[in-house]
């Protein structure tokens, strides 16, 4: 496999060419993850002046963690170094940095007090947005000062009072885990990605999707992600049989699952339609309608 070095956090990973974009896998900006970069935009971005770098590439690195931590793909490219460093939602202040730590520790912990390792700390001072380690430690002390986390080494813990500002901040109430099984198709999560993943956010989940790579291929998902899930939505569009069985892994386990499949595809299912009931849809928007009537249920 093909090596490279990380523009945004300086590490030597693999890549894998997919179409226009290389995706990196498993570096400090996405770590036991990946996010993509188009591939014409490597030697452009590596090519910005120093100052620029600076002022840029930390940033980008923490807009990578916080998305694929939240379950999202990132697709990058040269063009969006500024826009992602200029977005409202970029955190600037102290304070603001300070929020996201407190956001990450509330998506990895079930409850106030339950510890959460951050290893390497060294690597990790792209959860603030932070351009060094010594940033990011200031800002641990500070949240320990104001009694909003603990910390014992490489372990941190939310008190009660941090826990209750992540939640506020998160709009009261956590998010729980939820999986979305595509097929390979650029398109197809693209439309789920834009269109309905801010649907399925409404009813109080955070969804991911999740990409088989053939249509005929059985694979595997990653079964841990999956059993922590607490919905899991499988489209049937494309045939994948790595969707069927990740699909049918959940139903083992208790988990719900809702089936799809675009009206395309419908005639074509390995099952029949009354053994699933998949909500048969035509586009993304009266998509969005039966999931949020199966939600609501």
């Amino acid at each position: 496999m093909t090596k490279k070095h990380c523009l945004f956090c300086d590490a030597i990973v693999p890549i894998e060419r997919e179409g226009e974009y290389d995706r990196y896998l498993d570096c400090s900006c996405s770590p036991g993850g990946f996010y993509f970069l188009h591939k014409d935009s490597y030697d452009v971005i590596n090519a910005l002046p120093h100052a620029a770098k600076r002022d840029l590439l930390h940033v980008v690195s923490g807009y990578i963690r916080e998305k694929t931590d939240c379950g999202e793909h990132a697709y990058l490219s040269s063009g969006d170094l500024d826009s992602i460093a200029g977005s409202p939602k970029t955190p600037v202040t102290i304070e603001d940095k300070g929020n996201r730590l407190l956001q990450f520790l509330y998506r990895h912990s079930e409850s106030p007090g339950d510890p959460v390792t951050i290893h390497p700390l060294s690597a990790s001072y792209n959860l603030t947005y932070s351009p060094n380690l010594q940033e990011l430690v200031y800002i641990i002390d500070k949240l320990g000062s104001e009694q909003l986390l603990i910390r014992e080494g490489m372990n941190f813990q939310l008190t009660q009072q941090g826990w209750n500002e992540a939640a506020a901040s998160a709009g009261g109430k956590k998010l729980k885990p939820c999986s979305v099984l595509l097929s390979a198709n650029d398109e197809l999560t693209a439309l789920w990605q834009e269109n309905l993943l801010s649907t399925i956010g409404q009813y109080g989940y955070l969804p991911s999707v999740l990409t088989h790579p053939a249509a005929n291929d059985s694979g595997q998902y990653p079964l841990e992600q999956l059993a922590e899930s607490k919905l899991i939505i499988a489209d049937l569009t494309g045939r994948s049989a790595g969707v069927y069985f990740a699909a049918g892994y959940a139903l083992g386990l208790g988990i719900p699952v809702i089936w799809t499949v675009h009206s395309s595809g419908a005639a074509q299912l390995d099952v029949q339609l009354h053994d699933i009931r998949p909500l048969v849809w035509d586009t993304a928007e009266e998509l969005a309608v039966l999931i949020r009537q199966r939600l609501t249920k």
